[in-house]
């Protein structure tokens, strides 16, 4: 598989940035996910952080080097980390449970599957066009749904979810695909930081015409800008599919990564481990970054050394 990946989060006005987002991948399958901790319960960095350190550590576990059921992976690892929470809050002695939405997607070879649960969400833009989105579990995103216009009065409601993670009663979990991918699509999973100030059609827009590394940045900086001193915080993961690595020796380019070098049990990620949950509350950068470099060195030493052999 060949693809390109940007990711960025930004503290908007709130006290702490709550949002988590983190991508990891084997020879043959690759895990991109984003989760929104929720504002009105205890902990929610830790919420977010827990749900895909658990969505990680499963797909490490069962790509081997992929998938045999995708979309039961999407759908059980978010389960998993649903009933995390509990044990969680149980094993703290918390008066309440920490919430979190989520997001994943799954590309496998060159097919997708999706799977949300709240209102972070994944757009699927192909050939200048918005071809999927998920649809939020909220007041209003229903009442649109079924045809019924929402009084102006009441759009307050379209922070209101009726499902999430860590939530008493068993989550909603929406799954979507498989979808053929085919090179230049391109996937952007966002919190509600972004959508809440963005159109559709400008996120559209911009994810269609322009490189993600740089239509992603300014869509955040936008979102930012329109959402003002309260702004939400906003945590935006974008991906290019470029194709499967066949009868290719290595990189295209420095924003690529191939993973044709890779072994049937080598695995990369750059969620963060168990280890960073004491210190939660805003995602190290450089860390992320001194991660991606280490993968992308990993795999250019091990297709030096295929070569020489």
């Amino acid at each position: 598989m060949r693809f390109s990946v940007y990711q960025v989060s930004r503290r908007g006005g709130r006290e702490k940035n709550e949002d988590r987002m983190g991508y990891c991948y084997t020879r043959d399958a690759g895990l991109f996910a984003l989760a929104d901790g929720m504002g009105g319960h205890p902990e929610g960095e830790v919420a977010s952080q827990l749900t895909l350190q658990t969505m990680a550590l499963q797909f490490q576990r069962d790509a081997k080097p992929g998938l045999s059921d995708p979309a039961g992976y999407l759908s059980d690892s978010v389960l998993n980390a649903h009933h995390q929470l509990l044990r969680y809050s149980a094993d703290k002695g918390l008066p309440d449970t920490p919430r979190s939405t989520v997001v994943a997607a799954v590309i496998q070879r060159n097919k997708c599957y999706w799977a949300h649960c709240g209102d972070s969400r994944l757009y699927l833009v192909r050939g200048g066009k918005l071809v999927a989105r998920t649809r939020d579990h909220s007041y209003s995103e229903l009442q649109d749904a079924l045809g019924r216009a929402t009084p102006a009065g009441e759009r307050f409601n379209r922070n209101v979810l009726f499902t999430c993670l860590g939530s008493p009663g068993k989550p909603m979990v929406d799954l979507h695909g498989p979808m053929v991918l085919e090179p230049g699509d391109r996937l952007l999973l966002c919190s509600d930081g972004l959508w809440g100030t963005v159109s559709d059609e400008i996120i559209t827009e911009q994810l269609a015409s322009r490189q993600i590394t740089d239509s992603v940045p300014d869509l955040v900086e936008l979102a930012l800008r329109n959402g003002g001193p309260r702004c939400d915080n906003v945590t935006v993961l974008a991906v290019e599919w470029e194709g499967t690595d066949e009868g290719e020796d290595s990189l295209q380019d420095g924003e690529s990564h191939s993973t044709q070098a890779l072994g049937d049990d080598d695995f990369a990620s750059t969620i963060q481990s168990a280890n960073n949950a004491e210190r939660p509350n805003e995602l190290d950068d450089a860390e992320i970054d001194r991660s991606v470099r280490e993968i992308q060195d990993a795999i250019q030493q091990r297709a030096a050394k295929q070569k020489k052999s």
